[in-house]
C-alpha cells in the first residue's frame, strides 16, 4: 500500500493553504481575540486562517489516494493562467484610485477572466457586474473603505 500523489498541483496547493492559514493563525494570536459576542482585533483573521488551513487539507486530501489504482495525473505548471491572472490584480492595484471600484473590477475580471481558454465575452461582463456591486455593497457602503467608486 502507498500513498500516490494524484494532482501535484493540487497537493502543492493544499500544502501552500495550510501553511498560509497557519501563519495567518499564527500572527493573528497576538492580538487580542475577545468573544464571538464582542470579537477583538484577532478573532477574525484567527478564524479565517483556520478555515483557510482546513480548505487546504482538504485539497490536499484528495489530491492524494492510498491505492494503486489509479494513475498519476500531472498537469504541469500551467502559465497562461498564472500570467493572467496575475495581471489582473496588477492591473486593478495601478488603475484602482484613477478609474474607481467599479472600473477596475471590470478591468480585473476581463483580464484574469481569459486564463480559461474557452471564456465567452458575455459571461465575463456578467461576472464583472456582479462582483462590482458586490464589490461596491461591501467595501464601499458596507465596511467604508475610502475608495473611489467611479472615475475620479
Amino acid at each position: 500500500m502507498k500513498i500516490r500523489i494524484l494532482n501535484r498541483r493540487d497537493s502543492f496547493a493544499g500544502l501552500f493553504f495550510i501553511l498560509l492559514g497557519l501563519a495567518g493563525s499564527h500572527a493573528a494570536s497576538g492580538y487580542p481575540l475577545g468573544s464571538a459576542m464582542r470579537m477583538g482585533a484577532g478573532y477574525f483573521p484567527l478564524l479565517l486562517g483556520a478555515v483557510l488551513a482546513v480548505l487546504g487539507a482538504v485539497v490536499l486530501i484528495r489530491s492524494v489516494r492510498v491505492t494503486d489504482d489509479e494513475p498519476a495525473q500531472d498537469d504541469g505548471f500551467a502559465l497562461r493562467p498564472a500570467v493572467l491572472v496575475g495581471a489582473g490584480v496588477i492591473v486593478f492595484a495601478l488603475v484602482v484610485q484613477q478609474l474607481g471600484l467599479v472600473l477596475a473590477t471590470v478591468a480585473l475580471t476581463l483580464v484574469s477572466g481569459h486564463a480559461h481558454r474557452e471564456v465567452r465575452f458575455g459571461e465575463l461582463l456578467g461576472l464583472s457586474a456582479v462582483l462590482s456591486a458586490f464589490g461596491v455593497a461591501v467595501f464601499a457602503y458596507g465596511l467604508g473603505v475610502p475608495l473611489p467608486v467611479g472615475p475620479a
